[in-house]
């Protein structure tokens, strides 16, 4: 029976969901080390995998906030239940002129459930800010998204996380994926899920080809074991860096629909890379004696 898949309650573009059963498969760690994510996002991977010790770090603060609140029992499922029946009444009274108070009050105040309303009410689930790291992305139109089910669902989804979060040792950081790799040894794990280089996908910071040397750099340091999510291609392009940063790196590929994305040509089938330093094999546990055998120097 397959095991089922924890959604968590924040929609980023890019999200990992439908990828989760592969990168499961092919992750190589050791149970009793650190999983470390340098780039969080929505938490998915992680949440899934469910590591008991972990560090969740992203440069975008309102996520990590948002996962605090859930943490500190700020952001509980029935406080998401109450904000977002009371918000929705008053998106379907007040429709487009009320999602941009919305808007204008979380940039001012940064609350974690505003950004929620944002994330869940905004123009097909996009996250993005503009330079001075303002909220910007539009409505979406949809003045009765709030229904009663559509609450039920985003609280289930929150109930979850903050179970999850309660049964581990789990800790949300904001900080530079160059901070959070260096905290790594050698019996950590490092999931990647970097902003995709040539794609217009950024949701807090840029990224170019200097970041994405640099972390390569990083994870080479860190003599980790690591695995790195991007693109390998779609019927637009392929990702060049494959074969020139990453290009030491073992690949396993799968092909992916993303819904979201403002343009129709961002919202096509893409092949899916995952990069190891390590050889990915068939599903199997490994014994402490095959993973201290594991080498991952090979760049």
């Amino acid at each position: 029976m397959k095991e089922k898949i924890t959604v968590p309650p924040l929609k980023i573009q890019g999200i990992k969901t439908k990828l989760v059963p592969l990168i499961r498969r092919a992750v190589k760690r050791n149970p009793a080390g650190l999983w470390l994510e340098p780039f969080m996002g929505s938490g998915v991977v992680g949440f899934n995998l469910k590591p008991k010790r972990a560090i969740f770090a992203d440069t975008n603060p309102h996520i990590i906030a948002f996962y605090v609140g859930v943490q500190s029992g700020l952001v509980s499922p029935s406080a998401v239940k109450l904000f977002l029946e009371t918000e929705g009444r008053k998106l379907e009274e007040g429709d487009a002129e009320y999602y941009y108070e919305v808007r204008r009050r979380f940039n001012a105040e940064h609350s974690p459930l505003d950004f929620l309303f944002l994330n869940r009410s905004c123009f097909n689930g996009m996250m993005r800010f503009n330079r001075s790291y303002e909220f910007n992305t539009p409505y979406g139109h949809k003045p009765f998204r709030f229904a009663r089910a559509y609450v039920t669902k985003i609280v289930n989804q929150v109930a979850r996380v903050s179970d999850l979060i309660s049964r581990n040792d789990w800790r949300f950081l904001c900080q530079s994926f160059e901070e959070t790799i260096a905290m790594a040894t050698r019996d950590d794990f490092i999931y990647c899920d970097p902003p995709y280089i040539g794609r217009h996908v950024d949701y807090y910071d840029s990224w170019d080809m200097e970041s994405e040397v640099l972390l390569r750099d990083s994870l080479v340091a860190s003599r980790a074991p690591f695995m790195l999510s991007t693109w390998e291609h779609n019927k637009y392009r392929s990702n060049a860096t494959i074969q020139t940063v990453w290009n030491k790196c073992f690949i396993t590929t799968q092909e992916h629909f993303y819904h979201l994305g403002a343009k129709e040509e961002n919202r096509n089938p893409m092949v899916e890379a995952l990069l190891t330093n390590y050889a990915v094999e068939e599903e199997r546990a490994l014994s402490e004696k095959e993973y201290a055998q594991l080498t991952f120097d090979m760049f």
